[in-house]
C-alpha cells in the first residue's frame, strides 16, 4: 500500500470541507456547482443528521445533509466563495481539516483534479474499479499487483 504523509500546510495541501445543508437537493446542487467551479475534486454526500445549535439565542434542531469535500489548500478560496454564493444558509458551517497522511495515489488525485489538469487517462477515478480503466491499460493497483507477480 502506498501511504503518504502530507507536506504540510503548502498551496497543496489537500484539505477535507464539511459543511451542512437543509435537505437533499440544495445538497445536490450545492456539490454539482463546488465540482464545476474545479473548487474540489469530490464531494460525498452523507445521509441526513439531526443537528442541535444555538442560532440567535434559541437552541434549534433541524436535520441537514452534510457534504464532506475534498480540495486542497489553494482551492480553497474558491470552494468558500461558491458555497457562500450557492449556500441557503446565512452563516453555512464551513470548517476545514488538512489531511495529514493518505494514498498517495488518491492525494496526486485530488491535487490534478483541483488543478484543472484531469487525471491521466487510463487510470481508473477513485472508488472506481479497475475495469473503468481505458482499453490496454492497468489501473495502478493491478500495476503494482504486475509488478510484485514478476
Amino acid at each position: 500500500m502506498q501511504s503518504h504523509t502530507d507536506q504540510g500546510a503548502g498551496p497543496d495541501e489537500v484539505l477535507v470541507v464539511l459543511t451542512n445543508t437543509p435537505d437533499a437537493d440544495t445538497a445536490a446542487r450545492l456539490s454539482l456547482a463546488v465540482l464545476q467551479a474545479r473548487a474540489a475534486a469530490c464531494v460525498n454526500r452523507l445521509a441526513p443528521v439531526e443537528s442541535e445549535y444555538w442560532w440567535q439565542g434559541k437552541l434549534e434542531q433541524a436535520r441537514e445533509w452534510p457534504l464532506l469535500i475534498k480540495t486542497t489548500r489553494a482551492r480553497y478560496a474558491a470552494l468558500e466563495a461558491v458555497i457562500r454564493q450557492h449556500h441557503p444558509y446565512d452563516v453555512p458551517e464551513l470548517l476545514a481539516w488538512p489531511v495529514s497522511a493518505g494514498y498517495g495515489p488518491y492525494l496526486e488525485w485530488v491535487r490534478s483534479e483541483t488543478a484543472g489538469v484531469p487525471a491521466q487517462a487510463g487510470t481508473a477515478a477513485p472508488g472506481g474499479d479497475a475495469r473503468d480503466a481505458a482499453p490496454g491499460t492497468a489501473a495502478p493497483q493491478d500495476q503494482d499487483q504486475q509488478e510484485s507477480a514478476s
